[in-house]
């Protein structure tokens, strides 16, 4: 493969952002569904002049994005090779992993042999819920009776996770954080993601969650293309809850944000670093706050955020920077219910010194983290077919 002057990536994962269902996505329930199209056409079209440029319009029919005549990035989507559709899977499929089974999910709650084993480990005398549900309202029905019992409030949600809820004054930060990693032990056997920690404060009729939510993840079953660039000596800065869903594995630096906006600042202030590696971040918001609330307004304006930030991103990039930008799965919120959906993400490559190119429709994310060490003349044996030498013969 040719050389490239690139020395910095910026790869930006638009948490949730999917580009239409895969072929398989009838076994999951979600035939049909389209996040960026579907949103697109609930608000009546989308602003988006800068990912237009790039080329967004070229991987989908999206309402108020045309296809450009002559994009200036790279274009394409991927489809996912793991099994499943969360937050973890694709995240680790972009750095090479690929899942031969789904994470565990619980839609009607723990069984009974795990949440036994549970209270064996933590020491818990019982525990309160058991249910899928909203950690707001789980708190609201169930705070006053935890408060009074002393027993954590155990529920999941439509993601792979155990979470326990506890008033900070009935079981202290220290005690919840063990409860959770005694958990996480557990957890590992049954497949399970995250144990999360929800902390909250307050009294009946007015209880609300703190900031001292901690997350305890299962750690990539392998090596991932983060740990092969650390090993190198390179850059692997991390943005949002990357470092979190890696449970810290192949991570240098860590900033953790508080939403898209933080998120975003903080890519620009890493536009001033110098260091070669590999810039990245996850913006949650169009997941979190839109997509599993199916508020499709909300996911457009956010997209239209994003796409105005770009704006001021783009020019600041130096002739050795590359970006990319890329999904997780998709979570439609016209579909019906509020899971994430089985869908192809977009694959948007653009650097001040690349060449654009039609990338087509790649079989697995993992060709995001073998492009990655491919630029930095690192090997690898994930299963991705790398992208770079296509792009630069399209400048030959």
């Amino acid at each position: 493969m040719a050389k490239t002057k690139i020395n910095r990536v910026f790869l930006i994962v638009l948490d949730s952002v999917g580009v239409g269902s895969l072929p398989d996505a009838a076994a999951y329930g979600d035939e049909g569904a389209n996040t960026l199209g579907h949103v697109a056409e609930r608000c009546g079209g989308l602003k988006l002049p800068h990912l237009q440029k790039l080329g967004l319009g070229n991987i989908l029919p999206v309402a108020g994005v045309p296809p450009a005549t002559v994009p200036l990035a790279s274009w394409g989507r991927m489809a996912e090779m793991s099994h499943g559709k969360d937050t973890i899977a694709g995240h680790w499929e972009l750095m090479g992993i690929i899942l031969d089974r789904p994470f565990a999910l619980f839609p009607k709650g723990f069984p009974s042999g795990l949440l036994a084993e549970f209270k064996s480990r933590t020491g818990a005398q019982g525990i309160l819920g058991n249910i899928a549900a909203s950690g707001t309202e789980i708190i609201a029905e169930l705070g006053a009776e935890h408060v009074r019992s002393g027993m954590p409030i155990v529920y999941t949600s439509a993601d792979s996770v155990l979470q326990i809820a506890a008033h900070e004054e009935i079981i202290p930060l220290p005690e919840l954080y063990e409860m959770c990693l005694r958990a996480r032990k557990l957890c590992d056997a049954w497949g399970i993601g995250r144990v999360i920690a929800r902390p909250f404060t307050g009294s009946t009729g007015n209880f609300s969650r703190t900031s001292n939510r901690r997350d305890f993840p299962m750690p990539p079953p392998g090596e991932t293309a983060l740990d092969i660039l650390k090993r190198s000596g390179l850059e692997t800065a991390a943005i949002g809850k990357i470092e979190n869903i890696f449970a810290g594995q192949g991570i240098g630096r860590s900033r953790p944000s508080h939403g898209n906006s933080e998120g975003m600042d903080f890519l620009l202030a890493e536009l001033a670093t110098a260091k070669p590696g590999l810039i990245f971040a996850n913006l949650v918001d169009f997941d979190m706050l839109y997509g599993h609330r199916n508020d499709a307004a909300g996911y457009g304006a956010a997209l239209e955020a994003f796409d105005l930030w770009l704006g001021r991103f783009l020019p600041r990039l130096g002739p050795a920077d590359a970006l990319i930008v890329t999904a997780d799965h998709g979570c439609d919120p016209a579909y019906p219910g509020t899971d994430h959906t089985r869908e192809y993400v977009p694959l948007l490559v653009y650097g001040p010194g690349l060449p654009a190119k039609a990338l087509g429709v790649r079989r697995t994310f993992s060709d995001i983290g073998v492009s990655i060490l491919e630029i930095f003349g690192l090997k690898n044996k994930f299963p991705g077919q790398g992208f770079i030498a296509e792009i630069l013969s399209a400048g030959n």
